[in-house]
């Protein structure tokens, strides 16, 4: 299992001024993180992307570029392309000049984004979401198929005898689908022969299941090889050594976070008696020591059927640096070489030993 970390590239805000402070020295510390991550055997790195002050992600295509040029094997992502309000082409362009920059590290995640906020700065209509998406969607794929393409859509210019360079590294990008829990989106992935990523942040992992189901059944149904199926998920987390510290350590800023949205959106406020929940052995929120948190990923991934990535996004505005780099250093020494230990296990097969 390929475990790594997406990152919205969270800004601290002075609660004072409103204004974000450091911007320079949070991108720089995040670029280091990456690096961090590359060095402790983390899979892959994603960013975001929003259009928000207290995210620093609008452009994560450049923060990608960044680390590629200091990073030398981990997957460089985005996590999520909100493909909706983006231009197909200069996806493609940027992620094959990333994958050019990185030797052929680049993956694509597009998505709808849970933020609608990018419609109105670019000009889309919120009333076309969803047939945006699939025909954007429609036009990316092709340009990964196709060096010179005809084309004709709904939304934007036909394409006639259109070449698109520059072309990436790697015969095929990965383009993975980023879904939430619309069934359809699913559906759709599975039909599409692309692989998925799942973000569960709420509830239990395990209610997932019919979904991920039938994504593996429209897959296999549209004749798509079942070797090149890759089923990820993304969740909440954190890791401290002690696991009862972790708990405390991430909660204030989990709540702060979850309450700021729940007041735009009309959620009931978070409590510490939920957030107890959603930690349990059967929570969607991957928080704690390392075997704790090595053996949820396991039990995840089993109530699912098997997947093939995990990736934590361990935003908080009440987190340091600090605790972030020893996180990913638990993850790369600790969680990585259990959780696979235990996928070699159930296989039957020699694990090796871990120190």
């Amino acid at each position: 299992m390929e475990i790594g970390i997406d990152s919205f590239a969270g800004a601290h805000i002075d609660p004072k001024t409103g204004k974000v402070l450091n911007p320079e020295l949070e991108i720089q510390q995040l670029l280091d993180r990456m690096v961090y991550a590359d060095e402790m055997g983390l899979d892959s790195f994603a960013i975001g992307e929003h259009y928000r002050k207290e995210f620093l992600d609008s452009a994560n295509i450049v923060i990608l570029a960044a680390a590629a040029a200091r990073t030398k094997r981990i997957k460089l992502s985005s996590a999520v392309t909100v493909l909706s309000s983006a231009d197909p082409v200069r996806v493609f362009q940027n992620f094959a000049t990333l994958d050019l920059i990185s030797n052929g590290r680049a993956e694509i995640v597009v998505g709808r984004g849970s933020f609608t906020d990018s419609f109105p700065l670019f000009g889309y209509n919120l009333n076309d979401y969803h047939e945006l998406f699939e025909e954007k969607l429609e036009l990316l794929l092709k340009f990964r198929e196709e060096e010179v393409l005809t084309w004709n859509g709904k939304f934007r210019s036909p394409l006639v005898n259109q070449a698109v360079y520059p072309r990436p590294l790697q015969q095929e990008i990965p383009i993975y689908r980023g879904v939430g829990g619309s069934s359809e989106s699913f559906h759709r992935a599975g039909k599409l022969g692309m692989p998925l990523m799942a973000a569960v942040i709420g509830g239990q992992t395990e209610r997932f299941r019919p979904m991920i189901d039938l994504y593996r059944q429209s897959y296999l149904e549209h004749g798509h090889p079942k070797e090149k199926m890759k089923i990820g998920l993304h969740s909440l987390g954190f890791l401290d050594d002690d696991h009862q510290k972790a708990l405390d350590i991430y909660y204030p800023g989990y709540a702060k976070m979850f309450n700021d949205v729940s007041k735009e959106r009309g959620w009931p406020p978070v409590t510490r008696e939920g957030y107890d929940h959603q930690t349990d052995k059967r929570g969607a929120l991957v928080v704690g020591d390392p075997i704790e948190v090595a053996d949820k990923i396991l039990r995840h991934s089993e109530a699912l059927g098997g997947i093939d990535r995990f990736t934590f996004n361990m935003d908080n505005t009440f987190l340091s640096h600090e605790q972030l780099m020893h996180a990913i250093e638990l993850i790369g020494k600790e969680v990585i070489p259990r959780v696979n230990e235990g996928i070699q296990s159930k296989k039957g097969a020699p694990s090796p030993s871990i120190s």
